[in-house]
């Protein structure tokens, strides 16, 4: 049974990955923050399972990270831990550097520290906003990098220092340089989730519009839960090397809304450009409201503009698939899209559902009806 050892294992990809590896016989262990808060509902039907184990630790603290890798002894390190949004890293531009770069050298440092650097295995989740402001299109493997937020920089800083350990130790350790990647449990703060909520809260009659900034931004978008394989199939081969994960294919997020709200039931046009542009609703089906047509659902925002902003990423997985024999394109851009609506339909039904109860309650309550 080998072992595996995920930072990161409450995101998206740390959840997804979790499940794909117990699936495969490893023993997978977590790490988690402390927090007076605890944020495990993507990994909570996993607890309690004998082959998975959760373990307290940090990657802004080097010792908590030596300590975990001493006890536990992994074959592999899958290194998915980070700040990993972008508007975010201009607010907090140091915590990013310092989880996002400065955390990988913990981790490579915490396994040579442990005697491990010839028996396991590191993956380091590194990002393609490390081209930022394009050089060339599609971007691979040897496409110059250009990072564009103190997100990718940091980021850049995590893929260099993973090729330096591998050079100057003879460390296996890699980069998977991931594409926009979604699912139904990507956090509520990026983009692709603030569009397939608000579809589904308009579509139920409790938002009455979306706010976005740059409709023309192109991205490469695959399902996260087909990108974890690539990942695991990284770390089988032979050699450590590099390699882009992507799909291909590229859309804008005015094509991504529009399929969103379409799964809701709600039929969009863009009018304008730029910031005048608006999504406006021509027609309805299933249990959208009528009312909605003629009404502006999407309106473009400055709030929404960033300092420096990448408008086109798009990756070439030529060598992903050539070399690991990956399917890049298992889930399509449509039907990625409509998983997340479809769970969030339901997930905005319930929250509907429950909100209802409460206020019956307190009217109830202020009645005397109930005690």
């Amino acid at each position: 049974m080998k072992t595996a050892l995920i930072t990161g294992v409450t995101g998206q990809d740390g959840s997804y990955l979790s499940e794909f590896l117990l699936e495969k016989g490893y023993d997978v262990h977590g790490i988690i923050r402390r927090s007076s808060v605890d944020f495990r509902e993507r990994i909570a039907h996993l607890e309690g399972k004998p082959h998975f184990h959760l373990h307290y630790a940090d990657l802004t603290d080097s010792m908590s990270i030596v300590k975990v890798v001493g006890k536990v002894r992994p074959d592999e390190i899958y290194n998915l831990a980070a700040q990993s949004h972008v508007q975010v890293s201009f607010d907090s531009p140091e915590f990013t550097a310092n989880v996002d770069a400065t955390g990988v050298l913990r981790v490579l440092e915490a396994v040579r520290a442990c005697g491990l650097e010839k028996t396991c295995r590191i993956y380091q989740a590194s990002t393609s906003e490390l081209y930022g402001k394009v050089e060339e299109v599609p971007q691979n493997e040897n496409t110059p990098f250009h990072p564009y937020s103190p997100y990718a920089v940091a980021k850049l800083y995590g893929f260099w220092i993973v090729k330096e350990y591998r050079e100057a130790y003879d460390m296996y350790c890699c980069s998977g340089i991931l594409f926009n990647h979604e699912s139904e449990r990507r956090g509520e703060t990026f983009v692709t989730r603030k569009i397939t909520l608000a579809a589904a809260r308009i579509a139920q009659g409790l938002q009455d519009c979306l706010y976005l900034g740059n409709l023309s931004s192109l991205r490469d978008w695959g399902y996260a839960k087909d990108y974890v394989e690539c990942m695991w199939l990284i770390l089988q081969q032979e050699k450590p090397e590099d390699f882009v994960i992507a799909t291909g294919v590229q859309h804008s997020v005015r094509e991504f809304a529009y399929y969103a709200f379409k799964h809701a039931g709600i039929e969009l046009k863009f009018e304008g450009e730029g910031m005048d542009e608006k999504g406006i609703c021509v027609a309805v089906s299933g249990n959208a409201p009528a009312s909605l047509v003629g009404k502006t659902l999407v309106v473009v925002s400055a709030d929404f503009y960033r300092p420096t902003d990448v408008v086109n990423l798009w990756g070439d997985p030529t060598k992903a698939k050539a070399r690991l024999k990956w399917d890049p394109n298992k889930t399509s851009f449509e039907q990625l899209v409509q998983l997340m609506v479809e769970h969030d339909m339901a997930k905005v039904a319930g929250e509907g559902a429950a909100a209802k109860v409460r206020m019956n309650l307190v009217e109830y309550l202020e009645k005397g009806i109930v005690k």
